[in-house]
């Protein structure tokens, strides 16, 4: 089974922030394959899909952002899902809005959901998809930035990088990783 993972904060005040891009992107891959996230089990929101190419489990784990590894570890744990067949879609503060940037491995670079998947899976080395979000603006402080909505002007970047991230996850279920990244990096 492969496990796509999103990362953000659970509730309404949250749903359209920077920081819950990678909700977004579930949320796409569960209308898209008409598979609402309607079980809610090890601390988060899930639905196993049959597809072609095999199960696949979303993820939005539901501990709030800084504790996602406790969902993710505790899902993989059950299910025994081996750290190659898990993608962790996020935020990121260091890439243009909608950039996308696929990596196999790296430390958490301050994102402090990462940090948590990190210590809960005792490695760095899993797949990852991660959405630029930009940097605030000067003055403002990273925590409301990240908490912030997206402007008019940057809906489009978001809504593109959401559908590529999404086309990518599924390229991954029949390509091994190295090639997606082929296929997506700097797009």
């Amino acid at each position: 089974m492969k496990l796509i993972i999103g990362l953000g904060n659970p509730g309404k005040t949250y749903e359209q922030t920077r920081h819950n891009i990678g909700f977004k992107v579930i949320d796409y891959l569960a209308s898209k394959w008409n598979a609402p996230l309607t079980q809610t089990k090890f601390k988060g929101m899930y639905s196993i899909i049959h597809r072609p190419e095999g199960k696949v489990m979303l993820l939005k784990p539901l501990t709030y952002m800084n504790l996602s590894g406790e969902s993710v570890g505790a899902l993989m744990d059950y299910y025994d899902i081996d750290i190659e067949n898990i993608v962790v879609i996020y935020d990121d503060l260091d890439l243009p809005t909608g950039q996308l940037r696929l990596r196999q491995k790296g430390s958490a670079g301050g994102h402090n959901g990462i940090k948590s998947l990190i210590q809960h899976l005792g490695t760095q080395q899993f797949n990852r998809i991660r959405i630029g979000i930009s940097r605030p603006p000067a003055g403002m402080k990273v925590p409301d930035y990240v908490l912030s909505r997206f402007s008019d002007n940057e809906t489009p970047e978001v809504a593109e990088a959401v559908k590529q991230s999404a086309e990518a996850c599924e390229l991954w279920l029949s390509k091994a990783y190295p090639e997606v990244m082929n296929n997506f990096n700097g797009s």
